[in-house]
């Protein structure tokens, strides 16, 4: 059974440091952006690592650490810290390859769970001048060179009026679902791959109606789920688990969830 919802005060004010958080790490990563001497590695598994992501990273832990010295913290590119009953999910700049290459649509994203339920999420991208963020029970917002505004996903309930994004065609093959994308692409209206958090944060403002990825990580997914469904959306594995460990991602408006569920899985009627 779910832990009941923290009160409105409480996640008030870690929605307030997690929006402190996220100024933090833009900090670290807008100066770096699109610099011609940034440092960049591989690491173990051949994804690049910037100076930036581990810069930012640490921003925001050196906060946590100070304001909420009890809790745990869970990021890409520093791993876990010892277990607690809340845990924020750390990824620094999700869309790495296009910070380095000098493409605008990367992002920090930042959740926060608390008994084992995702509570929070912020998502700040900087380089284009836009922040998303959302408490349970406190609506989804964004804010966009001027005042903030409340998001919600769109009323659309046909795939022949839907748009989909995906994050490529090679992760679709190597997962062994390319048949279930190309029958996904031919009923929609429209499909683009926009990649990364942006697509999810596009869903949340009701600009497109699905979005599906696989090989990621909690970090990868975490903030964009708490947006999401406080958008009024729904974010569930491919399976359909609303469990954000399963490695895949299936967010949609949620009027066309168990749609694409049941064509993902050979029952398109």
């Amino acid at each position: 059974m779910a832990s009941p919802a923290p009160a409105d005060d409480a996640l008030a004010d870690d929605l307030s440091l997690a929006l402190r958080l996220a100024d933090a790490a833009d900090a670290e990563s807008m100066p770096r952006f699109d610099s011609v001497d940034l440092d960049v590695a591989l690491k173990p598994d051949r994804s690049h690592v910037t100076e930036a992501d581990l810069a930012s990273e640490r921003a925001i832990r050196n906060l946590i650490e100070a304001e909420r010295p009890g809790d745990a913290i869970f990021g890409e590119e520093y791993g876990s810290s010892a277990p607690a009953s809340r845990r924020w999910i750390l990824d620094p700049i999700d869309g790495t390859a296009n910070y380095l290459r000098g493409v605008p649509a990367w992002g920090t994203m930042i959740a926060l769970e608390i008994d084992g339920i995702i509570r929070l999420g912020v998502v700040s991208m900087p380089a284009m001048s836009r922040r998303w963020w959302a408490a349970e029970g406190l609506g989804a917002w964004t804010v966009a060179h001027g005042s903030p505004r409340r998001i919600g996903v769109s009323s659309v309930e046909s795939f022949d009026e839907a748009s989909l994004s995906f994050q490529s065609i090679a992760q679709w093959r190597d997962a062994g679902r390319l048949d279930a994308l190309l029958d996904l692409q031919e009923r929609v209206w429209r499909d683009r791959a926009y990649g990364d958090v942006w697509s999810y944060m596009l869903l949340a403002e009701g600009r497109l109606e699905i979005v599906a990825e696989f090989d990621v990580k909690e970090y990868d997914v975490a903030a964009a789920a708490a947006i999401v469904r406080e958008a009024g959306g729904r974010f569930t594995s491919f399976e359909g688990s609303d469990s954000l460990d399963t490695l895949s991602a299936l967010a949609t408006n949620g009027l066309l969830h168990d749609d694409v569920l049941r064509l993902f899985h050979g029952d398109p009627t």
